[in-house]
């Protein structure tokens, strides 16, 4: 291994690491919360459930990722692979659907009891878990596709292969196939992003005229940009702004790997560090 490849493992390690004892502290935390709370709180609930799809993340893509960098390759057989990528997407697809539920979450908490969401919020507490079920089940079903095209390493000259991650590949069946699987997976997303969205520009119309409201309470020399809501009309949208970019991101990145006939390893290299992202 050279400079380079040790500094890529050594910061995929950093990454990989941190981002494990991030997400196994907050899922304890918030285990330890519902646990001892006499009631159970929703938004408990969905952090619970998003630091889980977070924390499977990095213990099967960052590891994987991280054993690779530092030069192991046939650490994973074909069933290995199989697995290993299923769980990967299925809890990346979890991470987006339940991000999803939060904002819609956050929207109708927020909203006036006296508006036309009065009852949901009545009746969305109850709606936190089969809406967990709902999630599981549905990139369970979306995401069976990894397991017929992911497979072990394979020799890049006498197959045709999409992506290689060095210790697994995925290969194309018919460029066909692929348009299709892109299509249908990207759809998914663009749904609950497009859902989230939706919702955080609810919120932030919400906030605004609450703002509006209220304004006439504080004297004349308090600043506007130092009420509560203002500010987390701010985080809304610094929130939203900074999940497209990522998303986007990622979405382009893979797309032009993907595509390319010879994969920069510079490019594949900061696509991997960035995946966590």
């Amino acid at each position: 291994m050279d400079v380079n490849d040790i500094s890529f493992g050594t910061v995929l390690l950093l990454q990989t690491s941190t981002g494990v004892s991030v997400n196994v502290f907050l899922l304890l935390f918030y285990t330890h919360m519902i646990s001892f709370s006499h009631k159970i709180s929703s938004s408990d609930l969905i952090y619970t459930h998003l630091a889980l799809a977070n924390t499977i993340i990095f213990f099967t893509y960052g590891i994987s990722e991280t054993i690779s960098a530092w030069g192991g390759r046939n650490f994973l057989d074909g069933n290995g692979c199989k697995i290993i990528l299923y769980i990967y997407r299925v809890s990346r697809g979890l991470v987006i659907c339940t991000t999803c539920f939060l904002s819609v979450f956050q929207a109708i908490t927020i909203s006036p009891s006296t508006s036309q969401w009065s009852w949901v919020k009545v009746k969305l507490p109850k709606c936190v878990v089969p809406s967990f079920v709902f999630f599981w089940v549905l990139n369970l079903l979306i995401e069976i596709n990894t397991l017929m095209y992911a497979t072990g390493p394979q020799n890049s000259t006498t197959v045709r292969i999409t992506y290689d991650l060095n210790y697994c590949s995925i290969i194309i069946v018919s460029t066909e196939v692929a348009l299709v699987n892109a299509i249908f997976l990207s759809g998914r997303d663009l749904i609950f992003v497009a859902i989230m969205s939706v919702a955080s520009g609810y919120m932030v119309i919400a906030l605004h005229r609450h703002h509006r409201q209220v304004r006439h309470l504080h004297g004349p020399g308090y600043s506007p940009r130092q009420l509560p809501e203002v500010r987390a009309a701010k985080r809304v949208i610094i929130l939203v702004t900074l999940y497209f970019l990522l998303y986007g991101r990622q979405s382009i990145m893979l797309s032009v790997l993907l595509n390319m006939k010879e994969k920069s390893p510079l490019l594949v290299k900061a696509h991997q560090l960035l995946a966590f992202t």
